[in-house]
């Protein structure tokens, strides 16, 4: 049994804590919210996130960072991108050597837009051993045991290959990637390309429009990250486009859900109140409108929504924006993309 604390106890947290603990390993699950941990320590479920999934005997939970840092020397990080440096600043004391850090957060860093990898080294530093698990995953049906797959990726080797090993069962299929800057770009970009393709629907328009949205955005999601570092290839695979295809499909997707409510005309702020959840995509699609501004890259769909958003277009003008840009051929996404000359 391998000791593992899993810092994170809303529905992703708790699904990988879920994962690990029926492979047989000793898991700590902690939370910061002490009357939800209280909960979860009577009912041995977490009956907010997850209800009706049981814990398994040795997936124990705890409100104390000190008991949960100490208890492992492996640690994975599943909070929110905007909780993501603050959760590493106050686990830096706390961290000794041989520590090894693994993170399922998706999204950048929002005052900075950094990746979270370049978070980690700022504050652990570079020689610390890091991986980022990401993929076409939804909580409940990880934590319900149905047929996963994701993608580990990690400098180093030897971190990837124990990962892959501690996660592995026959229903959670793990793929190893040395493409850290590909897989992070592709978790984030994703969630806000599901925004666009569920206010499609919300507008009521059909499976064509959705499935040219998907499309398009993954030729953005493409510029962007190669010229970012990432490789094609990794977009290509089940942290990009796999990734895209499931938030920007299906309503489990906060995201995609999101986005249906704007196209319906739905105030913005009681659909957020109604998912209950945080919608990485909103403060997401800000850092990667600036990115492509920054970089000279032309992202359009990102654009709109970033415009619907953060300036109140309103979302049908948005789609009549895209469709009335001027014809062009359609470049294949894998192409080396040059700043300066936007598609």
């Amino acid at each position: 049994m391998t000791p593992i604390t899993v810092f994170g106890a809303g529905s992703w947290g708790t699904a990988l804590a879920l994962v690990l603990a029926r492979n047989g390993h000793d898991l700590l699950l902690w939370g910061h919210q002490r009357d939800h941990m209280a909960a979860l320590l009577r009912s041995r479920t977490n009956e907010r996130y997850l209800p009706g999934i049981h814990f398994p005997e040795n997936l124990r939970v705890t409100h104390d960072l000190g008991l949960a840092a100490s208890h492992a020397s492996l640690w994975l990080i599943a909070v929110p991108s905007h909780a993501f440096r603050s959760q590493i600043s106050q686990l830096k004391p706390l961290f000794t050597p041989g520590t090894r850090v693994a993170w399922a957060t998706k999204g950048l860093e929002l005052e900075s837009g950094l990746p979270l990898h370049q978070v980690v080294a700022e504050q652990l530093g570079t020689e610390t051993p890091a991986a980022v698990l990401s993929g076409p995953t939804f909580a409940g049906e990880v934590a319900q045991g149905q047929p996963t797959a994701i993608t580990v990726a990690s400098r180093s080797k030897v971190f990837a290959d124990d990962l892959i090993r501690l996660f592995h069962n026959p229903k959670f299929r793990a793929y190893t990637s040395p493409d850290v800057m590909g897989v992070e770009l592709g978790g984030a970009i994703k969630n806000v390309l599901a925004i666009a393709a569920g206010m499609a629907d919300g507008l009521g328009y059909g499976a064509n429009a959705r499935a040219a949205l998907i499309t398009r955005g993954l030729a953005e999601m493409i510029r962007l990250g190669t010229t970012l570092g990432g490789k094609p290839e990794t977009l290509m695979g089940l942290s990009g486009v796999g990734d895209l295809i499931l938030t920007s499909t299906d309503n489990q997707s906060r995201n995609r859900r999101f986005g249906v409510g704007l196209g319906r005309g739905l105030d913005p702020g009681s659909v957020i109140q109604s998912i209950g959840q945080e919608i990485e995509g909103i403060p997401t699609a800000r850092i990667v409108y600036q990115l492509a501004k920054r970089h000279r890259i032309d992202m359009p769909i990102t654009e709109q929504i970033y415009r619907i958003l953060y300036e109140g277009l309103p979302p049908r003008e948005a789609v009549n924006n895209l469709l009335l840009r001027e014809p062009k051929p359609e470049a294949h996404p894998l192409k080396p993309y040059s700043a300066g000359t936007p598609e």
